[in-house]
């Protein structure tokens, strides 16, 4: 009985081990290359011109905190190159890495690699990626908020509390899928052979 426990351990390590290799390797694939710089709107992948989508997610997510902005509180200004100017003075550029693009490429392709039935992939991987897009208005609506009264609070939530809350994000939804359709997926391919 305890080598059936163990076993059972051993193989959900084994599922997180392959979940970390695919985000590890899709983030430095993905740092390699996607070039742009944040104060430039070209991005480029492999030598290819790609900055339409970047420039498209970017204008959508600037309109999109603006929007919510306003419901909460009082919306900043908007001014080019989706720079928002909030009413005491801060002044916030959304530039094309605040997209979530990167991340719904890593959710997409760990979805797409990893085992599972592919007519459940036809609806988890959309629903997916759009709770990826709603959470980064989410993200990028409390920053931007955050910022327009206090700018030292940028770094904490940009690059600290965020960062690690979309990838926890990420991994809740492959340890969904893992847990009740990859997994169910194998066990009914084994019962029937």
């Amino acid at each position: 009985m305890e080598h059936v426990q163990l076993s059972h351990r051993l193989k959900s390590l084994k599922g997180v081990a392959v979940f970390v290799v695919l985000l590890i390797g899709i983030h430095f694939f993905w740092r390699f290359t996607v070039k742009g710089d944040d104060a430039d709107v070209r991005v480029s992948w492999l030598g290819i011109d790609v900055s339409a989508p970047f420039i498209a997610a970017a204008d959508e997510v600037t309109s999109s905190v603006i929007a919510i902005l306003g419901l909460v509180d009082t919306a900043p200004e908007r001014l080019p190159e989706n720079v928002l100017l909030f009413e005491s003075g801060h002044r916030l550029r959304i530039v094309w890495s605040c997209t979530g693009l990167k991340q719904s490429v890593i959710l997409l392709v760990i979805l797409l690699v990893y085992p599972g039935p592919w007519k459940h992939k036809a609806w988890y991987i959309p629903s997916g990626l759009l709770l990826v897009w709603l959470f980064n208005l989410v993200r990028i609506s409390v920053i931007s908020a955050a910022y327009g009264r206090n700018p030292e609070t940028f770094e904490l939530l940009h690059e600290h509390l965020f960062k690690y809350l979309f990838y926890t994000l990420i991994f809740i939804l492959w340890v969904i899928w893992e847990e009740k359709f990859a997994r169910f997926s194998i066990q009914s391919t084994s019962e029937n052979t």
